[in-house]
């Protein structure tokens, strides 16, 4: 908000210098600041509880993902990714307050990583208050939320913390500084230094957090291997179905109630008029943003479900709920500066791309069991590739003021050097993590830390690992029963014998 001034000489320019004297106007002008300094402090609370406000829908997601996850393993693996989804918040906590916030967001800085406010020394400042680094944790952590889908029910759960640790406090938050801090060499807001005239257009994270986690899930899944029985037989693919559906949609919905914050709540300001006075402002792009995700996402998901019912000939609610996320993840990039008719078009291929990635998968004897790598991975790339093709010339110029003559989509007549910044921005991102979590992943197989034993995979972690079961009586698992020769019975935790 600009800041208004009086003084005695502007009073006389208004009233006559005969009619306002030194006293008067230090008296008008004392109040007319007072007021002017109150209506600046309402606007930086407001802005203040909006961005806190998304930044705890943001982490409600933390919630859906572990209700996702719970729905998409076996009930004897049930407590395992629980607690590994309780723990990616709570190491990413401390990491990205020790290292990830400053990595991120040090300013000033060089363009390749942050080199300040480590465990959030001088913070606040005039840029950034609390509340921001709340927002950035929050989206630190789903990141690490992705990958624990993609490795869930072989890996030891050290590997789990271990991992955790590594992609909150440093991996994640250098590709956030890069596209994201001010400082960034392929920031959209670094005006001193753009990359191709435009910078990198991704608003919420479709490279930045999906791509990250998918990327990472995949490195960390083909190098541990598939679940036991998912590829018995050669040439044949086994489905190893979630024990919860109702969990599934649980997390679904979650996640979708949690999407509002990250992708409308990415502005970080909402008092912001783009003409004042007016009734069109930061408010109104918001709520474009939430509308925008909207049709993205429910496009993906019936798609998702005529598609795979033609090639099935089932009505299958989960991949209805993949789908919906899929289409969620492709429009985080371009979310805020398309138009919403462009999102049904993002919703609508990002399905394609993930039905097209699960086939690959399936092909090359893949085994992600939440579909994640497939999900944030290639979905999020096509929503990068998407935002270069279809951001909106006056939003981009709204959303990210500052540069006259920025190019926007390249069918909407801005030219092909967004998409060309968009490229780099996939091919980095995918060789960045695959020189940092491909090896830490590979040293821990070689260490043997990565995955958990035959016997301890098939008798299910959380009896092995964590005490107990999840529910109250426990069934063996149909397929892996019949192959060791065992009879199905029902297990009572109470019994001893």
């Amino acid at each position: 908000m600009a800041s208004l001034t009086c003084s005695a000489d502007q009073l006389a320019q208004l009233f006559g210098s005969n009619t306002t004297n030194a006293a008067a106007a230090t008296y008008i002008c004392d109040h007319f600041t007072a007021v002017s300094q109150k209506f600046s402090d309402a606007a930086s609370a407001i802005d203040s509880t909006y961005l806190l406000f998304s930044a705890y829908l943001v982490f409600s997601m933390q919630l859906g993902f572990a209700m996702l996850c719970a729905g998409s393993v076996r009930a004897k693996n049930t407590l395992n990714i629980m607690l590994t989804n309780v723990l990616d918040a709570a190491a990413g906590a401390i990491f990205y307050y020790l290292f990830g916030f400053a990595f991120a967001f040090g300013s000033p800085s060089n363009g390749f990583i942050g080199s300040h406010f480590f465990a959030l020394k001088s913070i606040p400042t005039s840029s950034f208050d609390y509340s921001f680094f709340l927002f950035q944790w929050a989206f630190a952590i789903a990141a690490a939320g992705i990958t624990s889908g993609s490795i869930a029910e072989r890996t030891q759960f050290a590997a789990y913390l271990i991992y955790s640790a590594f992609l909150t406090g440093f991996v994640y938050p250098v590709v956030s500084h890069w596209f994201w801090s001010g400082d960034g060499w392929a920031s959209a807001s670094n005006t001193n230094h753009l990359l191709f005239g435009s910078g990198v257009i991704d608003f919420a994270g479709s490279g930045v957090v999906h791509m990250v986690g998918g990327i990472a899930g995949l490195y960390g899944a083909f190098i541990e291997g598939p679940r036991i029985g998912r590829f018995a037989n050669p040439g044949q693919s086994v489905t190893i179905k979630g024990h919860s559906a109702s969990l599934v949609v649980l997390g679904t919905f979650l996640l979708w109630f949690g999407w509002y914050g990250f992708n409308p709540g990415s502005f970080t300001k909402i008092a912001n008029p783009y003409t004042s006075g007016s009734y069109y402002g930061q408010w109104s792009a918001v709520g474009r943003t939430a509308v925008t995700t909207t049709l993205a996402g429910s496009t993906a998901a019936l798609t998702t479900l005529f598609l795979n019912r033609v090639v099935s000939g089932h009505w299958n609610v989960t991949d209805v709920c993949n789908g919906l996320l899929g289409g969620f993840a492709a429009i985080t990039a371009g979310c805020s500066v398309v138009e919403p008719w462009a999102a049904v078009i993002c919703g609508l291929v990002a399905a394609l791309v993930l039905i097209g990635c699960n086939k690959v998968a399936e092909r090359v004897k893949f085994d992600d069991p939440l579909e994640a790598a497939q999900l944030h991975g290639g979905c999020g790339a096509w929503g990068v590739i998407f935002t270069a093709l279809f951001a909106s010339e006056k939003y981009v110029n709204e959303v990210y003021p500052g540069k006259s003559d920025r190019p926007y989509g390249l069918l909407m007549g801005g030219g092909g050097r967004l998409l060309a910044a968009h490229v780099i921005q996939i091919v980095v991102i995918v060789g960045w993590v695959s020189v940092t979590m491909g090896p830490l992943f590979f040293v821990l197989h070689k260490l043997k830390l990565l995955r958990i034993s035959a016997e301890d995979e098939i008798a299910g972690m959380d009896m092995t690992r964590h005490g107990g079961f999840a529910y109250v009586y426990q069934y063996h698992d149909e397929d892996e029963s019949n192959k060791l020769g065992m009879q199905m019975r029902k297990i009572d935790p109470e019994d001893k014998s």
